[in-house]
């Protein structure tokens, strides 16, 4: 299938699954987009092996 013919979800997991080593999880999608009355919003779905913030979301990062 040639890149012009992929979709934006196929063309995602192909670059994601391209790496060395990578496994078919790491294409598992990590975020949820929702449009509503011209608010697009985006979350982190609670499923997502990784998510940004620290071990604990309400951790307050220590000042260096």
């Amino acid at each position: 299938m040639a890149a012009d013919d992929m979709t934006d979800e196929e063309k995602r997991r192909d670059q994601l699954l391209a790496a060395p080593d990578a496994v078919e999880s790491d294409a598992d999608p990590r975020i949820d987009v929702t449009h509503r009355d011209g608010v697009t919003r985006i979350d982190i779905r609670d499923d997502a092996p990784v998510r940004p913030g620290g071990p604990v979301l309400d951790e307050i990062p220590a000042e260096e």
